[in-house]
């Protein structure tokens, strides 16, 4: 009879369990995950304390007032040209450089607030750090990043504008331009939200800095690459709460709307193929001319392509699981093969799971696979002479479940193959100066590993389920938020040290545009509705991040 109560009792008390002791995440945990507990979302999350001027800021942020003045500063921001060029000289004797003088000088004007209250840097000349000093200094600080360089405008695709590259044109509801979304946006989106707080006497009790790079576009060296060791020598290694970068927005997919951070990134490498054989004149030609024998190798390799992977570290997995838990259009057959999909290391057989989803085409393909690209080629003098040397370049976007050792790998067996059907000697990432009837393979620039992937847990308050419920705050309830992995990658390459909750997200939206509004090409914009929120996501976010409770984040 007792066990009986007992029971009875226990199953009559389990929901009130459930959602009193886990009521601000709101999830629980389960001995048996169902497809829905793979891809728990995240309660909104809004920030308890407040004050009269923080209540009137968020009727400011729906102002046309604010809307008026926040286009006139992004589109001051993008008529400022500060490209990137991969062909730029050192600091201060490349002239080229010194337009970053006159973005730092818009953003002082632009920001007085954030200028004169928080403490700013400069850091190799023109890196800037902001430190919103906390008042708790056992809290791990936040950082906010964006970049401040732009890509290039060639001068030929000029007149395929339709409105000048840097005219910062509002049309009445994109401002176009270059840099537009890529990444003014979000570099003007944090001080709006950063001036509209100091406005509103926000006090932190977790330290707040904004680090702006300022060549991201040609590989962040000079900027990200100053700038996170400078933090790092500040504040040592794992001592930031989380950082938020550019990166991934949203999307509609299988019928339902995604909010998706990136919690990871592709790795790559660019690999120097050269080919040398003897000379000679034209007419009297070998069966295979150096540019044949290298064209015979360009073709092995890409034909040789790597297999489609979902290891289980990779996030577009958990992208998958979210599909198949709450997407109505969701595909019966990779809901299928979800259930028998195994929890390991890629291995030899093949993955059917991945195999069946990179159906959808290569932007999905190639989140599961590394890519090979040949991209540059040279070779030849004269049209009635022997090539005597000959290169191509490959670039090859790693993914998570490989590494760059296993790159060199495979690609110096291809060329193995190579050299010994032409008889010519193979020297493969062994430093060796090249020679006569060789084949050489080195390292062209710098490689880089998959990204460490960054923790989403979200039965506890983790910065990613911060960061979930902020969005599901700001974008309502209807909008599902899931890990995901980009095909680029970002100025976070630099800083892994400094913590593993890294995201890479454009919190932007306006409800309806997706993708990420023509970056590097013609025509490039970004909706001003997108602009706006991602102001009102950046200052929910600090706020929040400021009241959170971060699971062993903030211990020491």
């Amino acid at each position: 009879m007792f066990l009986l109560v007992g029971v009875l009792f226990f199953c009559w008390t389990l929901p009130l369990i459930k959602w009193n002791v886990f009521p601000r995440i709101g999830v629980y945990p389960s001995s048996s995950p169902s497809p829905q507990d793979q891809c728990s979302q995240v309660e909104p999350i809004s920030p308890s304390y407040t004050n009269p001027k923080l209540e009137k800021m968020e009727e400011i942020l729906q102002s046309q007032a604010f809307r008026n003045a926040s286009i006139a500063r992004l589109s001051g921001a993008v008529r400022i040209r500060t490209e990137s060029f991969d062909d730029l000289g050192a600091i201060g004797k490349d002239k080229r450089w010194d337009v970053m003088f006159d973005f730092a000088d818009y953003l002082s004007k632009t920001f007085p607030l954030v200028h004169g209250k928080l403490k700013a840097e400069t850091v190799n000349t023109h890196g800037l750090l902001f430190t919103w000093q906390g008042s708790d200094p056992a809290l791990k600080p936040l950082l906010l990043m964006a970049h401040q360089d732009v890509v290039p405008v060639p001068a030929s695709t000029i007149n395929a504008w339709t409105h000048p590259p840097f005219s910062g044109y509002y049309d009445g509801t994109d401002i176009w331009g270059r840099g537009a979304s890529d990444d003014k946006t979000q570099v003007i989106a944090i001080f709006e939200a950063v001036e509209l707080l100091l406005e509103a006497e926000f006090s932190p009790k977790r330290t707040v800095l904004l680090a702006f790079g300022f060549d991201e576009e040609v590989s962040g060296h000079e900027g990200a690459g100053h700038l996170a060791p400078y933090i790092q020598e500040r504040y040592g290694r794992d001592s930031i709460a989380a950082i938020v970068d550019e990166g991934t927005g949203f999307q509609t997919l299988w019928g339902s709307k995604f909010a998706l951070p990136a919690v990871g990134e592709k790795g790559y490498i660019d690999i120097e193929i050269v080919t040398r054989m003897p000379g000679g004149h034209s007419s009297i030609p070998p069966d295979r001319t150096s540019i044949g024998v290298l064209s015979e190798l360009i073709t092995l390799i890409e034909d040789s392509k790597y297999p489609p992977c979902l290891d289980s570290k990779n996030p577009f997995l958990s992208q998958l699981q979210c599909g198949a838990a709450h997407s109505p259009d969701f595909s019966s057959e990779l809901k299928k093969l979800l259930l028998t999909h195994g929890k390991g290391s890629c291995t030899e057989k093949k993955d059917l799971l991945a195999l069946e989803a990179a159906k959808a085409g290569p932007d999905i393909r190639y989140l599961m696979q590394t890519s090979v690209a040949a991209d540059v080629i040279s070779g030849g003098v004269k049209n009635n002479a022997l090539p005597e040397r000959v290169s191509v370049i490959f670039n090859l976007r790693i993914s998570v479940q490989d590494t760059v050792a296993d790159i060199k790998s495979k690609t110096a067996d291809l060329a193995g193959r190579i050299a010994h059907k032409y008889n010519l000697t193979l020297h493969a990432f062994d430093g060796h100066e090249e020679e006569p009837k060789s084949i050489t393979l080195r390292e062209f620039g710098d490689s880089l590993e998959p990204a460490p992937v960054s923790p989403t847990e979200v039965d506890r308050q983790t910065p990613y389920a911060v960061l979930a419920g902020t969005t599901r705050r700001l974008y309502g309830r209807e909008v599902l938020v899931s890990p995901s992995i980009p095909s680029g990658n970002t100025d976070t390459k630099f800083y892994w040290n400094l913590t593993q909750h890294i995201f890479r997200f454009g919190p932007g939206w306006d409800g309806k545009s997706e993708g990420l509004g023509n970056i590097h090409t013609v025509d490039e914009r970004v909706s001003v509705a997108s602009h706006v929120t991602a102001v009102q996501w950046f200052s929910l976010f600090v706020r929040n991040m400021d009241e959170a409770q971060l699971y062993d984040v903030d211990l020491k």
